[in-house]
């Protein structure tokens, strides 16, 4: 019997990541960056962000859906996002890890870095790429300001500032971002976070299990 050459490996299992619709570009951005040929993508609705409550049962399908599609290995793309630790009650049910964090204005930064400007970045309304490039669709229009901007400081009177989370370098973004903190009459901060934690844990997830 002839072994095995040394650098002949086991490849790694192909690994579905149940995701935020917010995020999908970055999973993908991260997936490409990083070689990460194992890994599928699978969204839920974006529009979750305002309805944390479905996300839940909506990964709960997804995982099912996954395990039934031959995915050993699954992993959520989301933090805690509003749920109240419910999702975490799903993930642990099905065995399934997340990326660590409340959600993607954190791990975005990095976890670590959330924490510690928590109380300095408190009364702050954050923005990625996905919200600038969505501002119309998931503000505006919701909302009526477009119709009725008096209620701009019903919504957002409560804020101080509009901090940037920039994962590219995008003029065109930047313009909505500093446009979009003038309309809300917010003071305007832009972060360069790149893609923070959510490299690390794909890029973890993507190698197998532990």
């Amino acid at each position: 019997m002839t072994d095995q050459p040394d650098d002949i490996r086991t490849p790694a299992p192909r690994l579905r990541v149940i995701a935020c619709g917010m995020i999908a570009r970055e999973v993908l951005a991260v997936k490409a960056l990083n070689g990460l040929d194992n890994l599928d993508l699978q969204c839920l609705p974006a529009e979750f962000h305002f309805y944390p409550d479905r996300i839940p049962a909506a990964m709960e399908a997804a995982i099912l859906e996954a395990r039934a599609e031959g995915f050993e290995h699954v992993f959520a793309g989301y933090g805690d996002c509003g749920t109240g630790g419910l999702l975490d009650a799903v993930l642990s049910r099905h065995g399934v890890e997340r990326i660590a964090g409340p959600h993607c204005f954190a791990f975005y930064q990095g976890n670590a870095a959330f924490a510690a400007s928590g109380e300095a970045d408190m009364m702050a309304f954050y923005m990625t790429d996905f919200l600038c490039r969505q501002f119309d669709a998931f503000f505006i229009r919701p909302l009526g300001l477009d119709r009725h901007p008096e209620l701009i400081s019903d919504y957002f009177g409560n804020y101080e500032k509009l901090i940037y989370l920039a994962q590219t370098d995008d003029p065109a973004l930047d313009k909505v971002a500093e446009s979009a903190a003038t309309l809300l009459g917010l003071e305007y901060e832009r972060r360069s976070t790149g893609y923070g934690d959510l490299t690390t844990a794909l890029v973890d997830a993507a190698s197998g299990p532990a």
